[in-house]
């Protein structure tokens, strides 16, 4: 591999890595989302449980 083809590999797979992330206009963990998501959990545990589900 010449010196340019590898450079421009490096380039494009930088440019890659820049564009791979996803989420959104704000990452990371938002107390509410988390706080939701753990009580629909418990919710249908509970759900589950009485009805003899599991």
């Amino acid at each position: 591999m010449s010196t340019s083809a590898a450079t421009a590999a490096a380039a494009d797979a930088s440019a890659t890595a820049s564009r791979a992330r996803t989420g959104g206009p704000k990452d990371g963990p938002n107390l509410l989302e988390h706080l939701v998501g753990w009580t629909l959990v418990v919710v249908l545990a509970m759900l589950f449980t009485q009805t003899g589900l599991m």
